[in-house]
């Protein structure tokens, strides 16, 4: 019931996203002033939790406010989505790996928690699925919050700073020059270090295992 209620809540905001007028309201919310990107990040972070792609709004956050302005209210959005996606989550469908324990979904949550901060990363820095949704899907794991929020802040470093500056050279190209990739690349980087930890990783546990298995079938034939 629960998950019910909150697919069709979330349903209703993106269509809600699909069809206001979401350029009249940004300009709007520009007329308020300093208060400008404390609302630009609370009306990102609603889009997040609806599906809205995170690239458009990290853009839009530099294209009104300016690259470091925008890359804050951008960060700011992400964070505050990734706490609201993930509570919701929990509170709608954290029983359902409890219901299924032994399944696929179970291993999946036992493979999420041991690997901790680095799957947290992992599954960040990769476009696997809209940010929202990988957000409620955290919520029904057993995922520690802290190490979840600050994944979830590190991997969105790289790319919100990237994608602002991108947004903020929409409306000034004069400004845009080679280190506006830089971020992204590190974060590209990034993932390719925490990938291959994570092969070797599981490599190194496979011949343990193996080794194990190897040296239980010796006992076990060796005559008493």
């Amino acid at each position: 019931m629960r998950f019910g209620v909150l697919t069709l809540a979330v349903a209703a905001c993106a269509a809600a996203a699909a069809l206001l007028p979401l350029q009249a309201i940004a300009h709007s919310v520009m007329a308020l002033g300093p208060i400008a990107a404390v609302a630009i990040a609370i009306l990102g972070g609603f889009l997040l939790s609806a599906l809205v792609p995170r690239t458009a709004i990290t853009m839009a956050c530099g294209a009104l406010l300016g690259p470091a302005t925008g890359s804050v209210a951008a960060l700011a959005a992400a964070v505050l989505a990734a706490v609201v996606t993930y509570y919701l989550g929990r509170w709608a469908g954290r029983g359902i790996l409890g219901a299924r324990a032994g399944s696929r979904m179970a291993q999946l949550d036992g493979w999420l928690n041991r690997r901790g901060l680095s799957a947290v990363l992992l599954v960040r820095f990769l476009p696997l699925a809209p940010y929202g949704l990988v957000g409620y899907a955290y919520g029904t794991t057993s995922v520690c919050r802290k190490r979840y929020l600050i994944g979830t802040t590190l991997a969105a470093v790289p790319s919100t700073i990237s994608y602002a500056v991108l947004g903020a050279a929409v409306t000034a190209p004069g400004k845009m020059n080679a280190l506006t990739l830089a971020p992204a690349l590190i974060g590209f980087a990034l993932t390719a270090v925490i990938v291959l930890r994570w092969r070797l990783a599981t490599r190194r546990q496979a011949a343990a295992a193996g080794q194990t298995d190897a040296t239980t079938s010796l006992v076990q034939a060796t005559p008493a």
